[in-house]
């Protein structure tokens, strides 16, 4: 049996460019992975193996690998930066134990090293912090911890400290041992000197040594006591209250280094094994039932106990379909049954490869903590519950963010159509963030994403890798109807048409609910006026109706509904005759109840140059946009303003002119807010006169 305490199940996770890719072709270099880093900007990198992503330059699914460094067993997984992927850190930080969080260092915290921070938080994933490209124009490592405090609220312990800046960062100093690190100019990992700390860094790295000393001990009271009473605690000491508060995330071990130079990455790797959690140090994952709520129950990672395994994502590639799977407790093998708890269904394990980005290994057998793939699973998706059919459970499930834009497709050529299904629906199953829908008017097919580049990436794999020629129509914004005024209404459905009738008479309230609540149903009715058994009926009647509001016939939000009174016939009354007249109800009273159109607001983050700052803030404002913070920074200003979606198509070629091709921006779904009258109305006409056309 392999000793779990020398696993670690790690990601890397970043903004878009902050060097993570970089970062893992280093450590595989390091610890004897592959022989030959590949660059970024190349496209030669191990871990980016689409072509997309080798030209664009980006990551755009988390690829999985696993390499060796000093005994213990690094499953690492690099995940994409770009907002429209975040859906791919989300889930690969639910598998996860531990995270290397990398922060450029002339950049800073950048907004989707906020995002992918707080999905770590909500995850609960310790983490060690690098601050990458020191040898950059502009870098300052102290400026980018600072920036960690405030803007995401964490407390970095420094563990290493640069020597030099910019060209001249030569190696780092390691503030626990005080002993420092100089790399020489061949740019080779292997080419360092262990050395004195340099005479004008004495002083600081005194400092810091000092306050990692009193930030470690308060994890350990009687180390802390010793120390109080003039003691100084061992290294080994100092480590263990390290990891214990890495682990409960009081703090988060932070380093400093250029991936590219490949310098500073080692003491990275011995942070990940001396700090990072191992499986069995982790909260146990929670089970829940059916319905998704606790019962209390954890999966123990522990190979004793019966299988538990999360298939947190699906990829097909040229051998078929692989299911990436977290295993939290027991075994897995080869030729063995398992229990789908989502379907209900059993499946046989055929092939287990252990992956490394786009190669594999065979292997017989996993156990608990391992990152595996199975390779031809037929009816599992991401998110199920894989477990030993006699204990069955359900882990935690996964929740994906609803798609806020859409474009019409169609084959070029009327062959495409069933090469662009069986396409589609693998990559349906591969990422959870995109949806597909026919329009029954008009036959057409919608996709549905994140952002411009997630569904321009969609079409592009559909071209490319699955042979499907596409007609693109305009990129739709997902507009959705509520309610501003509360009415009180009531409605009989009444049919009589020889023998048994039709009778439901339902009073009720309709109101708005809290903003992102849905659909809301609650009855309050007495004495029987409208039997119980009828309930669920009403219930599915009026949430039916919420599919095409009266405006435009966009879905519905944030409305709810009390049922308080009512009438019934011993005969005539059925669950059909009660549906009915809720949806009669739907009709007759959603017009009176103030309805008003909600379009879906955007958290925009724009980098520009300080030249260009007034360009860029009235430019947002003519896009109705609410400026809501400025930051200045060494290189430029970043400016944070909620914008209405559909303001934002084709914006990043308008920001480029703006500031001579440097600024950068991203954005991510906010909420939902009303439209103004003068954007309502025209939305309405433009989503009638499309009705109109499908009709025709």
């Amino acid at each position: 049996m392999t000793d779990l305490s020398l696993y670690r199940n790690i990601g890397i996770f970043a903004h878009v460019d902050a060097g993570k890719t970089t970062t893992t072709e280093r450590i595989l270099k390091l610890t004897g992975k592959i022989h030959k880093t590949g660059e970024v900007h190349d496209g030669a990198a191990t871990t980016d193996f689409m072509e997309q992503e080798q030209e664009r330059g980006i990551t755009i699914q988390s690829a999985a690998t696993t390499c060796f460094w000093k005994d213990h067993r690094l499953n690492i997984i690099d995940t994409p930066g770009h907002v429209d992927f975040t859906v791919e850190v989300y889930r690969s930080l639910k598998v996860l134990d531990g995270g290397v969080g990398v922060f450029c260092g002339s950049g800073g915290v950048e907004p989707q090293s906020e995002t992918n921070w707080r999905y770590a938080n909500e995850s609960e994933v310790a983490r060690i912090i690098f601050v990458n490209k020191l040898d950059r124009i502009g870098a300052d490592f102290l400026r980018v911890v600072d920036q960690v405090k405030k803007v995401l609220g964490a407390n970095p312990l420094i563990m290493t400290l640069p020597i030099g800046r910019e060209d001249g960062f030569v190696g780092v100093v390691d503030v626990l041992t005080k002993k420092a690190y100089v790399w020489d100019d061949t740019g080779l990992p292997e080419n360092f000197e262990v050395v004195d700390v340099p005479a004008d860094m004495v002083d600081d790295v005194e400092k810091y040594h000092e306050l990692l000393i009193e930030t470690a001990v308060e994890q350990d009271d009687d180390v802390m006591e010793a120390y109080l009473e003039g003691e100084t605690p061992s290294v080994e000491d100092i480590k263990r209250c390290i990891r214990n508060g890495t682990r409960t995330m009081d703090f988060f071990p932070t380093y400093c280094g250029s991936a590219f130079k490949n310098k500073g990455v080692q003491l990275v790797l011995d942070a990940v094994v001396d700090y990072l959690p191992s499986p069995t140090e982790v909260d146990p994952q929670p089970l829940t039932d059916e319905a998704g709520e606790p019962t209390g129950e954890v999966a123990t990672v522990s190979t004793e106990e019966p299988l538990r395994a999360l298939a947190f994502k699906i990829m097909d590639d040229r051998f078929g379909a692989l299911t990436f799977v977290r295993i939290y407790s027991g075994v897995l093998e080869k030729g063995m049954t398992i229990l789908n708890s989502f379907t209900g269904k059993t499946e046989r394990i055929g092939r287990m490869v252990e992956m490394h980005a786009d190669d594999r290994n065979e292997i017989d057998r996993a156990q608990a903590g391992d990152i595996i793939a199975c390779v031809g699973m037929k009816n599992v998706q991401t998110g199920h519950t894989l477990c030993d059919p006699n204990h069955p459970c359900t882990l935690e499930a996964m929740v994906f963010p609803e798609p806020v834009i859409s474009i019409a497709v169609a084959p070029k050529d009327k062959g495409g159509s069933e090469k662009m299904g069986i396409a589609i629906g693998k990559m349906v199953a591969e990422d959870p963030s995109f949806r597909v829908a026919t329009d029954e008017d008009s036959g057409e097919t919608i996709l549905m994403g994140m952002g411009e580049l997630h569904l321009d990436i969609k079409v592009d794999i559909l071209n490319r890798t699955y042979g499907v020629e596409l007609e693109v129509g305009k990129p739709q914004v997902a507009y959705r109807e509520t309610i501003t005024m509360a009415v009180e209404d009531s409605y009989t459905h009444k049919k009589q048409s020889g023998g048994s009738g039709q009778f439901g008479k339902i009073d009720y309230r309709i109101k708005p609910g809290e903003p992102g609540s849905g659909f809301k149903f609650e009855s309050t009715v007495v004495g029987g006026n409208v039997p119980k058994e009828f309930f669920p009926a009403i219930e599915k009647g009026f949430n039916l109706m919420m599919e095409e509001g009266p405006l435009a016939g966009f879905p519905v939000l944030d409305v709810e509904i009390e049922l308080y009174d009512g009438s019934y016939h011993a005969v005539d009354s059925s669950a059909v005759a009660f549906e009915l007249a809720a949806r009669g109800a739907f009709r007759q009273s959603m017009p009176k109840a103030g309805p008003q159109i909600i379009e879906p607001i955007m958290k925009v983050d724009v980098f520009t140059p300080e030249d260009h700052v007034g360009d860029v803030i009235g430019d947002l404002n003519r896009r109705r946009g609410m400026i809501k913070d400025q930051e200045p920074g060494t290189t430029g200003v970043r400016i944070k303003a909620d914008v209405p979606l559909a303001e934002m198509f084709g914006y990043i070629g308008t920001l480029r002119t703006m500031t001579s091709g440097r600024g950068q921006f991203s954005m991510e779904f906010a909420h939902y807010l009303p439209c103004p009258n003068s954007v309502a109305e025209k939305v309405i006409e433009e989503e009638k006169a499309r009705q109109e056309a499908k009709k025709k």
